[in-house]
């Protein structure tokens, strides 16, 4: 294992210290059960993790969001349900801590109360694959929402059907302003004609190379990422239950210890009752395709990426990318 001092450049080593004193304490919440789209697919849904009695007391939220405060976490992921169903109770994080909040962009968050949270948009195709997963077209709602919005992207689910057919999507995100981070479908309700093959998976992963090459400034992404996602493999590893780092701590009684993220929890909305994951009890591990696990595999073994130059600036794009995708540093 050789130095960061030693492995890096003048340029590579300032861009190395930019990240590395963000001291990420990230934690996700459940902000609400309910929603206003029943997506084909959605691991919330059907992993049952909403059945549980949401707390409808803001106080309660409140004293909650202080006491996650004080046990170190920096950065709030807020998820469902439907977050902004719920806004009081984005509202109280927002006030509190950094937030971030997934949304299906059909209800509009207000900037004049939120004027800098990141939101990500869940965008799973085309208008026509849209309307088979989601129920109707939500783009073209929430692109009218958000056009031009600084501080929103859209977090594109890419399912099997659509490998070959990505640039246009990112097109349409293009030309309404915004920027997009490429995720895989994990086919939770084994949905025929949606679980990925391994060509399927290798085409895309080019296809995903191609996008970020044509369109640098859309784009929030690195070939590194591209690469573990779409193979499950990170320095000759394979992704799942024991080397996945994204396990609520509570939970977390695998031996021998693996690394993970740390003090890192996922609340349900009772406010009393934790998840496994940063998905779902109930999906295979070894099929998981989530993006902000896999980064999150990556960016708590950086001592693994010291063998070489190229390894460490690997690491580092990837979690510049996770830090700008939660806007920690500057697009």
């Amino acid at each position: 294992m050789k130095t960061i001092s030693l492995l890096l450049d003048s340029e590579w080593y300032d861009r190395y210290r930019r990240i590395a004193n963000l001291n990420i304490r990230s934690s996700i919440y459940d902000v609400t059960n309910r929603c206003n789209l029943r997506c084909r697919g959605c691991f919330f849904f059907s992993s049952g993790e909403n059945h549980v009695k949401e707390e409808t007391n803001i106080k309660q939220w409140e004293a909650f969001i202080d006491k996650e405060r004080k046990r170190g976490v920096n950065l709030a992921i807020l998820i469902g349900g439907e977050p902004t169903l719920c806004m009081d109770r984005v509202e109280a994080f927002y006030k509190r801590l950094p937030s971030y909040c997934a949304t299906n962009g059909l209800i509009k968050i207000p900037r004049d109360k939120f004027p800098d949270m990141m939101v990500g948009i869940s965008l799973w195709g085309s208008s026509e694959d849209e309307k088979i997963l989601r129920g109707k077209d939500t783009f073209a709602i929430s692109s009218k929402n958000y056009e031009g919005d600084p501080y929103t992207y859209y977090l594109y689910t890419i399912t099997p059907k659509q490998v070959g057919k990505v640039e246009s999507v990112v097109k349409r995100i293009v030309d309404v302003g915004l920027k997009v981070h490429l995720q895989l479908l994990s086919n939770d309700e084994g949905m025929e004609g949606f679980s990925w093959r391994p060509e399927e998976l290798r085409d895309l992963r080019f296809e995903m190379d191609e996008m970020l090459n044509q369109y640098p400034r859309t784009v929030i992404s690195c070939k590194y990422y591209h690469e573990t996602i779409t193979t499950g493999k990170m320095m000759g590893r394979t992704f799942g239950w024991h080397e996945c780092p994204s396990v609520t701590e509570s939970l977390d009684n695998r031996q021998p210890p693996v690394k993970r993220l740390i003090h890192f929890y996922r609340w349900a909305a009772d406010l009393k009752t934790v998840h496994r994951c940063c998905t779902s009890a109930t999906r295979d591990c070894s099929i998981c395709k989530d993006g902000a696990a896999h980064m999150s595999w990556v960016m708590v073994n950086k001592r693994d990426h010291l063998n070489s130059t190229r390894d460490l600036q690997n690491w580092i794009e990837v979690y510049e990318m996770f830090a700008k995708l939660y806007r920690l540093i500057p697009w």
